[in-house]
């Protein structure tokens, strides 16, 4: 039996630590998994860095990682679909299951929503954890478990495309080539999307894009969103279908809204300030539709067999290593953006 837990445990902002802890318990319908791969999320380095998130606050000590994978050690009492030894893919958000958001589909909407790393629950980042069974997904075996943590974000692309509606033929503009950005990238053109062109305030960033299928890519810098948005237009041949917004910046949300067609779609993903500015009217008088998405439902799934199956290539993400004895470098890269960091994914294995 193991008896030490080394996890990455958040006290404050700027205080992060490597403890032991005790190893937990399978509860019923629960497993015990043994944690492998760990990707850092923006938003493990924004409680980091700030202590909160909106009205998520830090105010007790809480183990960071949401995006994971990891090795069953062993299964609670009722869980028959998975023995130890499996690899599995670790949706990270369980919801109460019985309310109105989850009977209709929509849990990731659930007010009772347990979710990994959000306060006041602990993250994964760990060398042990539990977890709900039915939230682990077998991974076939010519997966590898870095593929298995990118199942996160990749999720995110996922709900995000769909409530767009990305389609056969579209063309797409994406603001902002950060982790999620590119992940939108590949899920688009996966999804049929014919023509994609990504902005970001980094020439590096979008030379990655561009590794990854990106058929134009856009610079932005001081210029308005209204040059900015016929500019894309005169790159893709017209407005876009639709556009997915991954910065939360307020100028690129004005792009987005600007740069689409009058009928399309505009899905914010990115968080930035609770209040900005933008042309509202414009959206108005166009029929320009704004959704938000809010993490992902039912997407690990539809996410998990589009890396199986080859149509979506998740590894070129990964730009850093480190060990779980290494966490506090490997946040310090994150938050930086250390040569060229794009994925940091940390090695929870002994």
């Amino acid at each position: 039996m193991a008896t030490e837990n080394l996890s990455a445990v958040l006290y404050s902002v700027n205080d992060l630590r490597l403890e032991n802890r005790a190893v937990p318990q399978a509860q019923k319908n629960e497993v015990l998994l043994r944690m492998d791969k760990v990707g850092i999320c923006g938003s493990d380095v924004h409680y980091w860095v700030n202590g909160r998130i909106g009205d998520f606050v830090v105010t007790k000590p809480m183990v960071l990682g949401h995006e994971a994978a990891g090795v069953v050690h062993e299964v609670g009492e009722g869980v028959t679909h998975l023995k130890p030894g499996d690899r599995v893919a670790i949706e990270p958000g369980v919801p109460c299951r019985s309310c109105d958001y989850c009977k209709g589909g929509r849990y990731n909407l659930c007010l009772d929503i347990v979710f990994c790393a959000t306060p006041p629950y602990d993250g994964n980042l760990a060398r042990y954890y539990t977890h709900a069974a039915d939230f682990c997904y077998k991974l076939p075996d010519h997966m590898t478990m870095e593929e298995g943590a990118l199942l996160e974000p990749l999720s995110v692309a996922v709900h995000a495309c769909r409530r767009a509606g990305v389609t056969i033929g579209q063309k797409i503009l994406i603001c902002g080539a950060g982790p999620i950005g590119l992940v939108c990238l590949l899920t688009a053109k996966a999804m049929g999307a014919s023509s994609v062109i990504i902005t970001d305030i980094s020439e590096s960033r979008l030379e990655v894009a561009k590794t990854l299928g990106a058929d134009h890519t856009l610079l932005v810098g001081q210029e308005d969103a209204e040059t900015l948005s016929k500019q894309v237009a005169g790159k893709l041949g017209q407005p876009s279908d639709v556009t997915i917004e991954c910065s939360g910046a307020e100028s690129s949300i004005r792009l987005a809204i600007f740069g689409t067609k009058s009928g399309g779609v505009v899905v914010l993903v990115g968080l930035g300030p609770a209040e900005i500015k933008v042309p509202i009217v414009n959206a108005a008088v166009r029929e320009v539709d704004i959704r938000g998405i809010f993490r992902y439902a039912n997407c690990y799934p539809t996410a998990l067999q589009l890396v199986a199956s080859g149509r979506v290539n998740v590894k070129p993400l990964i730009t850093h290593r480190f060990s779980l004895e290494e966490t506090v470098k490997a946040f310090e890269t994150a938050r930086t953006g250390a040569g060229g960091a794009i994925k940091v994914m940390i090695s929870c294995s002994d």
